[in-house]
């Protein structure tokens, strides 16, 4: 007859609720599964699912019960861990709607929003497009796999324990999140010279030529300028958007490496 002692029994529980707080707190905070159109259901199964693809690879993990008080903060740890890893992914999703916003208001089209169901706001209707192709683009890298790879990595570089994090893995979000601003620009930065460009032009031709009502050739032009900058930009954005997401990969392992 099989016997079971509470403390295998334990251990076994330890072995699999530990990774799978990690695991649910990406999964509830990462771009793409943390998605409203997803069923809450749908991501619980695959945070199960995760964890048991990797529970079998993982490190041994410390054999404390998870209903003491030792087990609540290291769950607790762990559920910080996941937030910040997909927080440190996320920033980089926010810096391209950063870039569509900075196209939209150039162009004309701030006052053009749609509701988004995925974050229930109203976003620019080129903000969401943009957003959109980096979706693609990020699926077409298989990047829920790379979501799995990073995970399964961040458990050798922050092994399961009672260790507090250090003190500088919050500021290396936090830093990571104040370049927000300069990569969206530096993504929109070439439809915004077009633009400015177009303006400048517009200008000069308003002093060459004061009879012309600047305001029923200015918006039409800036219209075209904008959405012929914006395609012929299209053809380089898979670059940059690829160079964005393996940063935001590295940042969430550079992240796990800050703990101590």
């Amino acid at each position: 007859m099989l016997s079971v002692t509470s403390a295998q029994l334990d251990a076994w529980i330890a072995a699999f609720i530990y990774p799978l707080a990690r695991i649910l707190a990406l999964v509830a905070t990462a771009p793409l599964w943390s998605s409203v159109g997803i069923p809450r259901r749908i991501r619980l199964l695959l945070g199960l699912a995760i964890t048991l693809a990797l529970t079998a690879a993982l490190p041994p993990g410390p054999a404390v019960p998870p209903g003491s008080w030792s087990g609540l903060w290291i769950l607790l740890q762990q559920m910080l861990i996941g937030i910040g890893m997909g927080f440190a992914m996320r920033t980089i999703f926010s810096a391209v709607d950063l870039a569509g916003e900075f196209i939209s208001f150039q162009m004309g089209l701030g006052f053009a929003t749609a509701y988004d169901p995925l974050n229930s706001s109203q976003t620019p209707v080129i903000a969401e497009f943009i957003n959109l192709l980096a979706l693609l683009v990020f699926l077409a890298l298989n990047g829920p796999l790379l979501y799995v790879a990073a995970l399964a990595q961040s458990f050798v570089a922050i092994p399961i324990s009672a260790t507090p994090l250090a003190s500088g893995s919050w500021l290396n979000l936090v830093e990571l999140g104040s370049r927000v601003f300069a990569t969206g620009l530096l993504l929109a930065l070439p439809i915004l010279v077009a633009l400015m460009i177009t303006n400048l032009a517009l200008g000069v031709l308003t002093r060459a030529a004061p009879q012309l009502n600047i305001f029923a050739i200015g918006f039409p032009l800036t219209l075209i300028g904008g959405f012929v900058a914006l395609a012929v930009s299209l053809n380089y954005l898979a670059v940059p958007l690829q160079t964005l997401f393996e940063e935001g990969m590295a940042a969430m392992l550079g992240f796990a490496r800050t703990v101590n």
